[in-house]
């Protein structure tokens, strides 16, 4: 399948390109035409050069493609059209390549109102293992049965990867059912795990504890680098993969199903007006969409209640972690490929749910973070700064001293378990991987059942289109996999810590060594996250000591080595619901709670021309991990899509 933009074939990434065709500067602004007309076209064009593409330079008439930016997105497995591949269409005579499916031999455009469309079988929102896992698993159906089905993989990250952050200790055992030969075919997964430890830690001290992990025939990992690697596969299998595009509204027909999303426009200034660079966002519409956002996914979210999927799964609230990591290259005489370490304890107190984590990666580099669950109740507490208190803990201070970070990142993570998540299918699609919320919490493991999910999705999305069979098909399928096994047998695990440290990790080890996951009873979880912060005058203020810049750090330093970017000129993509509530609610009542679970000081209060303390929000420091639309106490707090390819640019996250 050809498009516009190619990637080497040994990259490690799937970039946004910006490089133009030699043939572009025979096209004018105003028309486009065959490019095979061209004077410096091959006669017969063959495989580009690594790195090269042949790109067509669409004018701002084709809006469905974005700015200049945007369509600098679309990209291919480095191969150029030929006559034999192309067919025009349009307003504008546009050239196209052709495409099987539904849509018949050429992706068709429309101009319904004011936005492009361009038409699939199945359109995948998030390019991330579920995404990715989806798309890849419905291809390989295709080539069994021979059929040809056209699949779309929409992307808000700059770049296939960007946006993914996760531990990683993997289990393969998913990608062993998806791509069997993926130790031939170079997958960057090459650190097996060598031990396993487990510690609790106290101020000063800290004490070995059986290790409940079986990570036996696991691997440290960088998923956001697993990830670039499944992306290059789903190209090679035809999958049309766009990143850069935020998918920021769902598009129904009159009866009320999902036929697709639209992305956002593009070159909107941050007073609401149009800028010179204005484009209308694009309608990618499909028989079948699948939203693969990850965690507290922003369309999943509405999906969920416009459709009462927690209601109809008999689900209840999700409940959820922030995570906050950094890569660190250390000494190579410290350096042990495969070792894992976890923590319970301190910097935490005994009512605060959560812990830490070191892996060894290759390379002398360590994964080291803190993950903060985000029902604590006191609306002091910093996540950010927790884990900075743990970098100087003497158990981990001496493994760092002397390192370098080199990347810093934040995320939030589903831990409701089987108990929260809702009934997957809606009209016209379904949820899969993290927005639906798979994460194994006892085995802090979430990358297999994410995938699992999204294959099994492809599977009854696949029985649609050729069977004429329904998408209940994937509920059912969920319900008989090993991924509802896994999850079943860990389900009274997060909710036991509701009742604090202690007796939390007497519940676990008796689920764990004496029922295994057979208990007679399911435990059910508290208040809400945002319910859960007490008002401050319950609690005293912590005194975090300050960063030494050695092992600790400020903020906007580790914003920094985050790469996070946002166009500065468009509107905030955090929205406040009542602009009041921050002076009136949450400064009075909770001390200002978004200054601290913000991981990266979006949300500070600025006093104003009259002294009066007031909400500032940066929203281009925002690393995505959507904490604040989870923690906010009143729920004032909307997270949207920012335009394509702003946040976080992720490269061994």
């Amino acid at each position: 399948m050809y498009r516009f933009l190619s990637i080497p074939s040994k990259s490690s990434s799937l970039k946004s390109h910006t490089l133009y065709s030699h043939f572009t500067s025979a096209i004018s602004s105003s028309s486009l035409h065959n490019p095979l007309d061209s004077p410096s076209n091959p006669a017969n064009p063959t495989q580009t050069p690594i790195g090269q593409s042949y790109f067509h330079h669409l004018s701002g008439n084709l809006a469905s493609l974005g700015s200049g930016d945007g369509l600098n997105r679309f990209f291919s497995s480095g191969c150029s059209p030929s006559s034999s591949n192309l067919r025009k269409c349009g307003r504008n005579g546009i050239w196209l390549p052709k495409v099987e499916g539904f849509v018949g031999e050429f992706r068709r455009f429309s101009s319904e109102s004011e936005r492009e469309s361009m038409e699939y079988d199945v359109v995948i929102v998030g390019a991330g293992p579920a995404g990715l896992s989806a798309a890849i698993r419905l291809k390989q159906l295709c080539r069994e049965k021979d059929v040809d089905f056209s699949v779309c993989v929409v992307e808000k990250g700059a770049e296939v990867g960007a946006h993914i952050l996760s531990g990683n200790v993997f289990e393969p055992r998913a990608l062993n059912e998806l791509l069997p030969r993926w130790q031939q075919e170079e997958a960057p997964i090459d650190v097996p795990v060598t031990s396993d430890k487990f510690w609790f830690l106290t101020k000063d001290r800290a004490f070995p504890l059986p290790s409940p992990f079986d990570n036996k025939g696991n691997y440290v990992i960088s998923l956001s680098q697993l990830v670039r690697w499944m992306g290059m596969k789903a190209e090679e299998l035809g999958i049309e993969i766009y990143p850069g595009f935020a998918a920021s509204e769902m598009l129904h027909d009159a009866d009320n199903k999902v036929i697709g999303i639209a992305t956002n426009d593009m070159g909107i200034a941050k007073d609401g007006s149009k800028k010179d660079n204005f484009q209308r966002g694009v309608e990618l519409k499909g028989h079948i969409t699948l939203l693969a956002e990850g965690c507290r996914g922003s369309l999943s979210e509405k999906i969920i209640k416009k459709y009462k999927l927690r209601e109809k799964g008999h689900a209840q609230h999700q409940t959820y972690a922030l995570g906050i990591k950094e890569v660190w290259e250390i000494d190579g005489d410290k350096h042990k490929p495969g070792e894992v370490l976890h923590t319970l304890g301190w910097p935490l107190d005994h009512k605060t749910y959560g812990g830490s984590f070191l892996y060894h990666m290759k390379d002398r580099q360590i994964l080291i973070g803190l993950v903060v669950g985000l029902n604590y109740q006191n609306p002091f507490l910093s996540a950010y700064e927790e884990f900075q208190k743990l970098k100087h803990h003497p158990a981990i201070k001496p493994l760092l001293e002397g390192g370098t970070v080199l990347q810093y990142g934040a995320r939030t993570l589903n831990e409701g378990g089987i108990q929260s998540i809702p009934y997957p299918v809606f009209p016209g699609g379904a949820i899969i991987g993290c927005s639906a919320g798979f994460l194994n919490v006892p085995k802090i493991k979430g990358t297999h059942t994410a995938m699992k999910s999204g294959m099994l999705a492809a599977e009854a999305t696949f029985g649609v289109l050729n069977d004429n069979s329904n998408m209940e098909a994937y509920w059912d399928a969920l319900r008989n996999s090993w991924v509802w096994e896994e999850l079943h047998n860990a389900r009274n695990y997060r909710p036991a810590f509701e009742y604090g440290l202690f007796p939390g990790l007497a519940i676990s080890a008796f689920e764990h060594y004496v029922t295994k996951g057979r208990s007679p009873f399911t435990l059910k979880h508290r208040k809400p996250d945002h319910e859960a912060t007490n008002v401050a005058r319950l609690h005293s203020p912590i005194q975090y000591p300050k960063p030494d810049g050695v092992l600790s750090f400020d903020i906007l330093t580790s914003v920094h080595r985050s790469n996070t970017n946002h166009e500065h000129d468009q509107p905030a993509h955090l929205r406040l619901k009542d602009p009041k509530i921050p002076e009136l609610i949450n400064l009075p009542d909770y001390a200002g709670p978004e200054s601290r679970y913000c991981p990266a000081r979006v949300y500070e209060y600025i006093a104003d021309e009259r002294g009066e303390p007031k909400l500032h929000i940066n929203a281009q420091n925002c690393l995505h991990c959507k904490a604040c639309d989870i923690k906010d106490p009143k729920q004032n707090i909307e997270w949207t899509v920012p335009e394509g390819g702003g946040g976080p640019g992720y490269s061994v996250m």
